[in-house]
């Protein structure tokens, strides 16, 4: 398929065989059974890879399914407002916000307005841009909206955890806990311990929409789920 063919069709259940070996792409099912296919993202060993998801790229049709399924998984959370992180999860918590009823929704930002405060702000990291060095910001003015609120925070994907545990700081610094994390994609398992670490809460609080594994190359040259070990 073309590179810009991914992500662009929400396909029934059984589209694609679930043999969890893959090559040229991979399968990320949803719990009703829809697929959805992702590029594969070969790792700096060459030896692993991870399925990726971009998510302004994706046709509208894909992001208002994974946007709809996210809402629903947030609802029974009473959310009065989104905050959304950047900069591809201010996409999805945009068109979860409107899910949900809502008129608006906050996005936090990594360009710093002449009025934002030092002291709202903490520093960004992101597993795909590892070098840049940033800070996450939100508008003073967007705080009346959050004060007192039941806020939920969305990222487009989870995957090291840095980047939603930054959200988790910027909003502390503003005397705010959200109700809950939400993801259109939990990207391995490696952001677990990273949000335990921040908080005993915030591993229960998060949900995704799909969860896709570290993928391993085989020797024939596939990649595939490893099997998970003995117990």
């Amino acid at each position: 398929m073309a590179p810009h063919d991914f992500w662009q069709e929400m396909h029934p259940p059984g589209s694609f065989r679930d043999d969890r070996e893959f090559t040229s792409f991979y399968v990320a099912t949803l719990e009703d059974g829809r697929q959805l296919r992702l590029p594969i993202r070969i790792l700096g060993d060459a030896e692993h890879a991870l399925a990726s998801l971009i998510v302004n790229q994706a046709s509208f049709a894909v992001l208002d399914a994974l946007a709809d399924n996210l809402a629903e998984k947030i609802r029974p959370m009473g959310v009065d407002v989104v905050a959304g992180l950047p900069t591809l999860g201010l996409t999805l918590a945009a068109a979860v916000a409107q899910k949900l009823g809502h008129a608006r929704y906050v996005p936090l930002g990594t360009s710093r307005k002449f009025w934002y405060r030092d002291d709202l702000s903490v520093a960004l990291s992101s597993i795909t841009t590892p070098t840049q060095e940033k800070r996450l910001y939100i508008d003073p003015r967007m705080l009346p909206l959050l004060s007192g609120r039941r806020v939920g925070l969305i990222d487009d994907v989870i995957s090291s955890g840095a980047s939603i545990v930054s959200g988790i700081n910027l909003l502390a610094a503003c005397g705010i806990e959200p109700v809950v994390i939400g993801a259109a994609m939990l990207q391995s398992e490696r952001w677990r311990e990273r949000l335990a670490d921040a908080g005993p809460q915030w591993t229960a609080r998060t949900v995704g929409v799909f969860s896709t594994p570290v993928l391993q190359r085989n020797a024939a040259g596939r990649w595939q789920v490893p099997a998970r070990p003995q117990t």
